[in-house]
Order: structure tokens, then C-alpha cells, then sequence
């Protein structure tokens, strides 16, 4: 059941499922993006480069988190829009194979009229191992309780 406005409490925290990231993603993200830079896909190259390995595009991973923030099934039937992104910042690189899930921490709300409200949270992406990967605050405009 979707929350509201009212609903969301500054501090509380929620944690995703998670999700392994595989060659398909990359492969289909770069065919969806024209993304097709070397250290994503081709593994002579990227093995001489700072990774020693390909790595996945930091866009395909925050993307890939939005997904896993709609999965936890909060705002489905309450949210109004998709307000931004602030301080969005790619911390470590993800490789194919890593297992990434998100923390999502409440950090304001703010009232915007009769009926709805922005809530912003503080997104933390993290890997199998509990490193960030990325992080950045996102807001969303949320309905209201009648």
C-alpha cells in the first residue's frame, strides 16, 4: 500500500531488494543509451585502465536504483512527479557480477499547496560487501491524505 505525504517520517530509513548486475544490462543499456565506451565494453581496454575490468555505466546503476526504489512499492499510487535529483556522485565503480540494493533515508518534507507535498530522500546505493557506490537526494512530489 502506497504512502502519502503524511506518511513519511524524517529519519526512517527503507531498504531495497536487491539485484546482481549482469553483462545483459550493460550490453542492453549501452544499445539504449549510445553509450558505448570502451571501459564498458571491451575488456582489453578496460583491463589496462584504472578498474583492471569493465565496468558498468554509473547512468545504467542509478537507474537501475530508481527501479529498485519504485519495487519497494511506497509512493506507486501517491506520487504526483518525479521532483530531481541534488549531489548525485558515482563513489565506487560497479563491475558485472556485483549485487547492488539501496537505502533510501528520509531527510525533509515540505508542503507545496493544498493536497500534496515533497518528500526528499537521501539514496544510498550499496554493493555486496556494504560499500557506496552512489548517493545523491531525490524528491518526489507525493499526494496528500484528503
Amino acid at each position: 500500500m502506497s504512502l502519502h505525504f503524511e506518511d513519511f517520517a524524517v529519519g526512517s530509513v527503507s531498504t531495497s531488494r536487491s539485484r546482481t548486475i549482469t553483462e545483459a544490462d550493460i550490453v542492453n543499456f549501452a544499445g539504449l543509451s549510445g553509450d558505448f565506451v570502451e571501459l564498458h565494453m571491451s575488456e582489453t581496454y578496460a583491463a589496462q585502465g584504472p578498474f583492471g575490468k569493465r565496468i558498468a555505466h554509473g547512468a545504467l546503476i542509478f537507474s537501475i536504483s530508481t527501479g529498485l526504489s519504485v519495487q519497494l512499492d511506497q509512493i506507486t499510487d501517491t506520487v504526483i512527479a518525479f521532483y530531481g535529483v541534488d549531489k548525485l556522485r558515482f563513489t565506487r565503480p560497479v563491475f558485472i557480477g556485483d549485487t547492488v540494493h539501496v537505502a533510501k533515508k528520509v531527510t525533509s518534507k515540505e508542503p507545496k499547496g493544498a493536497g500534496r507535498g515533497v518528500v526528499t530522500f537521501e539514496t544510498t546505493v550499496l554493493n555486496q560487501h556494504g560499500e557506496t557506490v552512489i548517493v545523491y537526494y531525490d524528491k518526489v512530489l507525493l499526494k496528500a491524505r484528503a
